[in-house]
């Protein structure tokens, strides 16, 4: 009964509106208070000035989370300093020529910055910016370009480098590294998934082509975007090739981003770094401080053993592995209607783990199901973040634009399907390298 006080506390907390970082830290504090059951600690005063701050430190010295800041910094480098829109004639070059070439060159264009930025609502800004204005120049319904865009977009957090998967690593204690490659082949297999439906759709509506380059402009658009793409090989290459860390991936990332942002490309002056570092410092404080007090919420949880006592529960109903996957799916879908990915992961990433791993489910396999869970979560009202993204780059209303992604969301939810069930596709890359 008493365990059922603090799961009270968040939902009346979440209904009323409180901030969720608020909302975690609160609740865990309050259960504390009333049902901590050690003399030393039961005073308010001994919660409120030790254990809470204590762990609230200990939490921000986990080494995997520096790699935060690090992607968020290279992400706005990236969108700022004229990445976004070289990789985007490059994706034009490579499949423009097609039926529906121009929505088509925006989703290849999404899955090549998603590699490079790790954050979803980044390559809706920096992809849907350029790419849905064009797609309106050339007679492209606004509905068809802006869920096309706003559905890829959210490839930003499953294909690696992904802020939402390190802090699914962080979370459980797992591998940033085996996250980032398992999450390529999905990531891939995703955005072929919604290429295919983009050409078949184009196909019967007889959508607008563009002229087919010639070899030498398909090689000039390459070079102009080769700076932006080099750096997927670092981050992936560097990870996989044992010559750093992904924190330090991370920090390598953000550094490459500014000197091609200013001495490279030059799209970026000097005069834009303090707005860029700002911006990047808000995001990184909001992230880290979210972080830490669900990181409070999970230590009462598994101090409790609330996450061990459901697992036991369902092991003795003997639930079978597809069933409980099953029941992650729809948890997961339900939270994503009213919750952000980070918020989510840290949630219910420490309750649903000890039980994946008591019906022998690799804890990569349920990282991926979750970070593809949070795509679908990224386009689904009332607060999908690339939604409104979308809505305020095309000027449509919410509702529009939920409308507008709804075939791109079944897509999606396929995908999520065949991940869920076959993990040999979240797997194979990573039995294969460790």
């Amino acid at each position: 009964m008493e365990a059922t006080v603090i799961f009270i506390v968040l939902a009346i907390l979440l209904l009323i509106g409180v901030p969720i970082a608020i909302c975690l830290g609160l609740s865990a504090g309050i259960y504390l208070l009333l049902f901590f059951h050690i003399p030393e600690w039961t005073t308010t005063t001994n919660v409120l000035s030790g254990i809470l701050p204590n762990k609230f430190s200990a939490t921000m010295e986990h080494f995997t989370l520096m790699a935060i800041p690090f992607f968020i910094l290279s992400s706005n480098f990236l969108s700022t300093g004229g990445v976004a829109r070289r990789i985007v004639r490059f994706a034009n070059a490579l499949v423009g020529w097609m039926a529906g070439g121009l929505a088509m060159a925006g989703i290849m264009a999404c899955i090549l910055f998603a590699a490079v930025s790790g954050s979803s609502p980044a390559t809706v800004v920096a992809i849907g910016s350029i790419m849905i204005p064009g797609m309106l120049e050339a007679n492209y319904s606004k509905p068809f370009a802006v869920g096309s865009i706003a559905t890829a977009g959210s490839l930003g957090i499953l294909i690696p480098p992904s802020i939402v998967m390190i802090v699914y690593a962080v979370a459980t204690e797992q591998s940033v590294g085996k996250m980032f490659i398992a999450g390529i082949v999905p990531g891939l297999m995703l955005g072929g998934m919604l290429l295919f439906v983009t050409w078949i759709t184009a196909v019967k509506k007889g959508m607008p082509r563009q002229q087919k380059p010639t070899l030498q402009e398909v090689w000039k658009s390459f070079l102009g975007a080769f700076w932006g793409l080099l750096l997927i090989v670092m981050i992936i290459g560097g990870i996989y090739g044992g010559i750093f860390t992904p924190t330090e991936a991370a920090a390598v990332a953000a550094v490459y981003s500014a000197i091609i942002a200013l001495f490279v490309y030059r799209d970026m002056g000097f005069k834009e770094v303090p707005h860029v570092l700002l911006e990047s410092a808000k995001m990184t404080a909001m992230l880290l401080f979210i972080i830490a007090c669900a990181m409070i919420f999970a230590h009462v949880l598994t101090m409790e053993r609330i996450p061990q006592n459901i697992a036991e529960w369902l092991v003795a109903r003997e639930m079978s592995w597809w069933m409980f996957l099953l029941m992650v799916n729809v948890i997961l879908w339900f939270a994503g209607d009213f919750m952000e990915p980070s918020s989510i992961i840290l949630i219910l990433a420490p309750i649903f783990f000890p039980i994946a791993m008591a019906l022998k489910i690799d804890p990569i396999h349920l990282g991926i199901v979750m970070t593809l869970n949070m795509e679908v979560g990224m386009i689904t009202p009332p607060v999908g973040l690339n939604l409104y993204v979308a809505s305020g780059l095309s000027g449509l209303s919410l509702e529009e634009v939920t409308k507008a992604s709804l075939p791109w969301m079944a897509v999606m939810i396929a995908a999520l399907i065949l991940v869920t069930y076959i993990p040999w596709i979240s797997l194979f890359l990573v039995n294969l390298l460790y």
